[in-house]
Parts: C-alpha cells; sequence; structure tokens
C-alpha cells in the first residue's frame, strides 16, 4: 500500500454502519432493472464493486413509492429500479444479501426527479410531474409518505442505511432552491421555509427507522438546469439549510461538486465539503472530479481521462474538510480499493468505449442559460446520433426537450 494513503484506510463508524475505508461508490444511474425489478445482473454488478472493497456503495437512484417519482428525465431514463412491490423488494433482498457475502455495505439512493422528469413517460405516463410552485399540501404530504414507506422498505429487506437525493434540480432541490421555489407559504419565500420540505421529509423518515440507522443525504451548488446555479450564496445561507437538515435527523452530507477542491466561496480554499462539515456538525463525503481530469459539465464537450489525484483528497481530508470520498471505481478491475491494491490501478474510469458525448452551454447578458447535448454512439463506422437535449433556462422558467432517438448519419 503507498504509505500516503494509509488515512484514507481508517475505519469510519456512523450508527450501525461501520466502514472498513474512506472510499465510497457514488450513485450512477445503470439503467437495467426491467418494471423497476433488480435482478441477478444488478445484484451480479453490485457485488463485484463490494469484492473490490469499496466500503460502501450507493445504489443508483431508486424510485420512491409514488407514480410521479420516475420517467424520461435528462438522460431518457428507464428501467430505473424501485423500492416497492414485492417484486422489486425481492430483488433488492437478494442484492444485499450478496453484497453482505462479498463484506460490502449498500445504501439505496431515494429519487423523486420532480420536474425533471418528462410528463407523459413511463413507468406511470398519466401522473403528474411534480413541481414545487404546482403542488397542493395533499400531494405535499403524499410524496412525503411514499418517501417514508421507502425508506421503511430499505431497512426491512437489511439495507445499511438510506440516501435522499437532495440535489441536481430534482424535486428536494427544487424545494430548496429559490431558482425553482416560488411559493410564498409555508414550503417556500425564504430559505428556511424551501427547507421545510427536505427537513419534514428527513424528520418522517427519521421516526420509521429509528436513531442508529443512517440517513445520508445529497446536497449541491449546480442544478441539471443550471452547472453554474448556487443553492446558497454565502456560508450564512448554507448554514441555515445545513442546520435544519441536521437537526431533522440527517447522519452525513452527500456533497455533490463538479470539482471536489473548488472553494465554495470567496476568501478561501476550502470546498463545499468542507464549509457543510464544519456547518453542520456532521461528516461529509465529498464527490466530484476524484480520479477524473475534467470537471462535469467539461466532461461532455472534452476527452476525460483518469488521473490520480488521491494526494489532494488525502491531503484534504487529513485538514479535515471530510470524512469519506466518493468516487466512481471500476474496482471490479485489478487490485481494487483494498489497501494491498491502493496506488496500483486503484483509479479508474467507467467512461464507455462505445458512447462519447458533446455539451455546450451560453449563458446571456439577461441571465439566460441555453445549453446543447449530443451523445453519440462510436461503436459504428459512423457515429449514430442516438440521443439529443435541448434547455434554457431563463430565471426560475425552465425548458427542456427530451432526448430524442435519432438515425442522423
Amino acid at each position: 500500500m503507498r504509505e500516503d494513503l494509509a488515512t484514507l484506510f481508517k475505519e469510519f463508524t456512523c450508527g450501525s454502519l461501520i466502514l472498513s475505508n474512506r472510499f465510497v461508490m457514488s450513485p450512477m444511474t445503470r439503467k437495467f432493472s426491467p418494471n423497476g425489478v433488480p435482478g441477478n445482473a444488478v445484484a451480479a454488478y453490485y457485488t463485484r464493486r463490494a469484492m473490490g472493497k469499496v466500503a460502501l456503495i450507493i445504489t443508483e437512484g431508486v424510485g420512491i413509492d409514488h407514480p410521479s417519482a420516475i420517467g424520461h428525465g435528462s438522460m431518457a431514463e428507464e428501467n430505473i429500479p424501485e423500492l416497492h412491490g414485492a417484486a422489486a423488494l425481492a430483488g433488492w433482498l437478494k442484492v444485499v444479501d450478496s453484497v453482505h457475502a462479498a463484506g460490502g455495505k449498500i445504501i439505496p439512493q431515494l429519487w423523486h426527479m420532480g420536474g425533471i422528469r418528462q410528463e407523459g413517460t413511463p413507468p406511470h405516463p398519466h401522473a403528474k410531474s411534480m413541481r414545487p410552485n404546482d403542488m397542493s399540501e395533499a400531494e405535499i404530504a403524499d410524496i412525503i409518505a411514499a418517501f417514508v414507506r421507502s425508506a421503511a422498505n430499505a431497512k426491512a429487506v437489511g439495507f445499511d442505511g438510506v440516501a435522499l437525493h437532495g440535489g441536481h434540480g430534482y424535486l428536494i432541490d427544487s424545494f430548496l432552491w429559490a431558482g425553482t421555489n416560488a411559493r410564498d407559504d409555508a414550503w417556500g419565500g425564504d430559505t428556511l421555509r424551501r427547507t421545510r420540505f427536505a427537513a419534514e421529509l428527513v424528520k418522517a423518515i427519521r421516526e420509521v427507522v429509528g436513531p442508529d440507522f443512517p440517513v445520508l443525504f445529497r446536497i449541491s451548488q449546480w442544478k441539471l438546469q443550471d452547472y453554474e446555479a448556487k443553492l446558497a450564496e454565502t456560508p450564512e445561507e448554507l448554514a441555515l439549510i445545513v442546520r435544519s437538515l441536521a437537526e431533522a435527523g440527517v447522519d452525513i452530507f452527500d456533497v455533490s461538486t463538479r470539482v471536489f477542491n473548488v472553494p465554495a466561496f470567496a476568501g478561501t480554499d476550502m470546498g463545499l465539503a468542507a464549509w457543510i462539515r464544519k456547518l453542520s456538525g456532521k461528516p461529509t463525503m465529498t464527490v466530484g472530479g476524484i480520479g477524473f481530469d475534467k470537471e462535469l459539465a467539461a466532461s461532455f464537450a472534452q476527452p476525460t481521462s483518469a488521473i490520480d489525484n488521491l494526494a489532494e483528497v488525502v491531503r484534504r481530508f487529513e485538514g479535515g474538510e471530510y470524512d469519506l470520498g466518493g468516487a466512481r471505481p471500476r474496482v471490479a478491475d485489478g487490485p481494487g480499493m483494498g489497501a494491498e491494491g491502493a496506488g496500483r490501478g486503484a483509479v479508474r474510469t467507467f467512461r464507455s468505449k462505445r458512447l462519447w458525448a458533446l455539451g455546450l452551454s451560453a449563458r446571456s447578458s439577461d441571465g439566460i442559460v441555453a445549453s446543447l447535448g449530443l451523445m453519440f454512439d462510436c461503436h459504428e463506422t459512423r457515429p449514430q446520433t442516438i440521443q439529443r437535449r435541448y434547455s434554457v433556462q431563463a430565471g426560475s422558467k425552465s425548458i427542456m426537450m427530451p432526448w430524442l432517438a435519432s438515425t442522423d448519419r
């Protein structure tokens, strides 16, 4: 083992969760659960990661028990797993048992797409997509109850905790962010009221899962609607959000950034994970750019390569900025994340050899953000455009056209 990485192999404990090292597999949409049911391929996929000695696996986003939760989003998502219904729960039980048998720990990321979901798309094409400004009190209560049911299901099938997707412009985040929450009632109007939905949701989940079952909360500044967005413009505003969530019952903040070591606010080089750890008093996981030479937006337009930037990860870890490091390593290959394999191929890329993406975005002087995304299938001799998206963000209004199937050549 590289001696400079030894600190990343210290044990970590949070409630009933005990991790052998500080490496976490971040959630990645996989789209291989037909009818919402994870099968043998899903179990094998996560088990291989556990065999690679990553300490904790956070699954891809899993649809909660509500018809509006999932559909086609920014990547024409389909075959997304769910965490309700006998078939899906039986499938997850096999996944969890297999990961545990390999010595791993696994947590599901509960997901509601909110307004990112395109109406009229499966698995429930007749369901209304939920946006903060259009939701009634009854609909808010129904969504919170759906999250609670799915969290209870997670505990029942043996998961090691539960994670909530509260970032990237999805439903929970769309309540938090002023750009998508224009309500002027108990659920919006100022920072604390915009935080109420997330806080009430966490409180309700905590009541059901108990005090020792870890609850993780993904949080981000950037949004799918606008990569330059800011959830919090100042540390003071951020403090109102994360302290409210910590008091509600969040145990660990999963801090999603485009680059983990970019300063969150002017005047200091502290990243967002460091600020949240300082302000909330809770452990944080840093995510973004670990093992890659490009940040998220740039990776759509330029080739991205795997790099070893673990020295910087270690430096900031030892400086108390965060407790866990979320990455997307192919731990099934080579020596993986075990102490005996650190520094010998531990940082690898999942980027497909078949797919290549191009993304362009621009912001006008009046604040309108426009972006164009193309995804190509490079398997063929003549690359085929298989997905295409165009979106416009103007103030709090967003227009996003779906990814379109195409045979353009």
